[in-house]
């Protein structure tokens, strides 16, 4: 595998940014792993989301992710979002814009990466993955895939627990704005049913997984009633104990990468 890191600017940011990034790199003398790349000409990618919390290097560095990838032929992105819930913000930057439209453009303009929707995936933790569930709800015309640990899955309750903690109540403001309902095409409940609708094919594969002791673990098993009520997506939900750690997420992630629909040959080098 190659890792790269990658500062670029971005016009819907208006700012200066970063990226991690692994490429598929066919070698025969590193030692301890498989590897996978070489004749192949463009990838299937997955965009790898953090939680509120965090930065672009943190999958890295709390998991073995590049490990894990390394005999798919997978590239991996992994951005910055901020403390955006990748929202094109009342008070703040057009995360939304940036992490839908203009990323996608820019990694394949950069990097070997398929365009096709059945090779582009989104995957996140925490605010991570409400950001990769609406990426993939929200265009299902880009997204076949989404994989959610830990999710963010009711905005509406999130909010409402960020304004009880005096040190966020004015950062929850700046998602939608103060006193305002969160929008429809924020609200993954709402987003949901809209992509219920779409033909069969059009409608993305969904992975979830919470722990037993996470504190959204009540707000999970609610969406998953929903999904599972709607009865129309391929989906797949599993629980373990475990709370709201890099422990569960360094574990399920790893089911992720299996539940993704890969063509899983490996080209020649």
């Amino acid at each position: 595998m190659a890792l790269i890191h990658c500062n670029f600017h971005s016009d819907a940011l208006a700012k200066a940014c970063g990226m991690n990034v692994i490429i598929p790199q066919k070698v025969r003398t590193q030692i301890g792993q498989d590897s996978s790349g070489g004749a192949k000409t463009l990838y299937p990618v997955l965009y790898l989301l953090h939680g509120m919390s965090d930065d672009y290097t943190i999958w890295l560095r709390r998991t073995s992710i590049e490990r894990y990838v390394a005999a798919l032929g997978l590239v991996v992105v992994m951005p910055d979002g901020g403390r955006s819930f990748y929202t094109d913000m009342v008070c703040g930057a057009n995360y939304w814009t940036f992490l839908s439209e203009e990323l996608p453009r820019i990694v394949e303009n950069f990097f070997p990466v398929s365009s096709r929707r059945e090779d582009t995936f989104a995957a996140g933790l925490s605010m991570g993955g409400y950001g990769a569930l609406k990426l993939a709800l929200r265009r299902p015309d880009k997204f076949c895939f989404a994989g959610a640990l830990s999710a963010v899955t009711d905005m509406e309750k999130f909010l409402v627990r960020l304004r009880t903690d005096y040190h966020c109540e004015k950062e929850a403001d700046s998602f939608f704005g103060a006193g305002n309902p969160v929008p429809p095409e924020d609200d993954l409940l709402r987003l949901l049913a809209k992509a219920a609708l779409l033909p069969p094919e059009m409608r993305p594969r969904l992975f979830q997984a919470c722990g037993t002791e996470d504190f959204l673990y009540a707000d999970n098993l609610a969406f998953r009633s929903r999904v599972e009520a709607l009865g129309a997506f391929e989906y797949h939900y599993q629980e373990s104990p475990g709370g709201h750690t890099w422990e569960f997420w360094d574990a399920n992630i790893q089911d992720i990468l299996k539940a993704l629909p890969l063509k899983r040959e490996t080209p020649d080098a």
